[in-house]
């Protein structure tokens, strides 16, 4: 008589194993893998941070150099990370900007930000808390160290995080047209070191691509092009490049070609210093520096659009050194100054009385 054995399926479940975590890397949903910007709230707003393989367009405002404070805080995140970093700048001494990084901010430094942070936390309903605790602690816990830092601005960055580094830097003063930066850019990417995963983690960082320093902004369709084929290196190589440009510079039609070629879009503009109309409607109004508006985030593998709780943020300087995104809120109305939301409706429709008391 045979003997009874255990029936076995035809097949058997495959249990992915978590991939590794890369320092300066983050595993994100549907196969996306994110970049740090240097700026923890920006990687927030965002959904995690700058997608690898994507280009990030920043539009500068004329008026004030804000662009320059999210491309130091992306380049030194780069080096904290011993991330490869090429950067180009119309400036005939490109290297001298590298003196202009940011620092990290050291861990006693850091504890009262994080105090803050968690007396914020609270005010969330603990069903909403449970539900984000389950999901981003171990960016919480390990984000602070492995992805994302602090950088106080007031503090040059230190030497120790230039030794060793693959760091490239590029004028574009003197190049006649922007081939033999493309190839330069491939190049460098090419010769980084690679992991298991083929991720490198590389950062190009170009300054004012329209600038009329270059010899090349007239030239509208060769800088299209080169922007195009730039896309392809970093989706090939793996490769986040930021690149900021004046809109006010160029033709509008121009300017809305490159808007269609960037996949994350964000926009900074200055606050005038005296303005009190927007002071009135405003809170903090004082502590702002200028505003970012969030106009494309990247989104792969995916068709749903990224929908943003807000579009619109005021950049501050927690403690003058650390940069910091809010969200916009309205001043509340002072009953000094007018007739108030409290005070401008009735409870009934009948008059109120002279005493002031409402007619229920």
């Amino acid at each position: 008589m045979a003997s009874n054995k255990p029936r076995t399926a035809s097949f058997s479940r495959n249990f992915s194993s978590p991939a590794p975590q890369i320092p300066g890397l983050k595993h994100g949903p549907n196969g996306t893998t994110f970049l740090s910007s240097g700026i923890p709230d920006l990687d927030k707003i965002l959904g995690g941070g700058f997608v690898l393989g994507s280009l990030v367009m920043v539009m500068e405002d004329p008026e004030a150099p804000h662009h320059m404070l999210l491309l130091r805080n992306f380049m030194s995140q780069g080096l904290v990370h011993h991330q490869p970093l090429i950067y180009a700048s119309p400036a005939k001494d490109p290297r001298g900007f590298l003196g202009t990084l940011p620092n990290p901010v050291g861990p006693k430094e850091d504890k009262s930000r994080v105090h803050e942070t968690e007396q914020e936390k609270l005010r969330i309903a603990w069903q909403y808390k449970k539900y984000s605790g389950e999901h981003s602690s171990d960016s919480r816990r390990d984000g602070k160290s492995e992805f994302c830092s602090d950088f106080d601005l007031r503090k040059p960055l230190e030497r120790h995080f230039f030794s060793g580094q693959l760091i490239d830097c590029v004028t574009l003063n003197d190049s006649a047209d922007l081939a033999s930066f493309h190839q330069r850019c491939s190049t460098f990417l090419s010769q980084t070191p690679r992991t298991n995963e083929n991720m490198t983690g590389g950062r190009i960082a170009i300054q004012s691509l329209c600038s009329p320093q270059c010899e090349f902004s007239n030239n509208e369709w060769e800088m299209l092009s080169f922007v195009r084929s730039l896309k392809s290196v970093l989706r090939l190589l793996n490769g986040v490049a930021v690149l900021t440009f004046p809109p006010s510079l160029v033709s509008e039609t121009f300017s809305k070609r490159m808007q269609h070629l960037a996949d994350t879009l964000v926009s900074v503009k200055a606050i005038p210093d005296e303005d009190k109309e927007l002071a009135k409607l405003l809170t903090g109004y004082q502590d702002m520096v200028g505003l970012l508006n969030v106009h494309k985030v990247a989104r792969n593998n995916t068709q749903v659009p990224a929908i943003l709780e807000a579009t619109t943020f005021s950049m501050k300087l927690h403690k003058r050194r650390s940069l910091v995104l809010e969200c916009l809120n309205q001043a509340p109305v002072d009953g000094s100054s007018g007739t108030s939301y409290g005070s401008s409706g009735t409870c009934s429709s009948g008059s109120s009385k002279a005493g002031g008391t409402l007619d229920f």
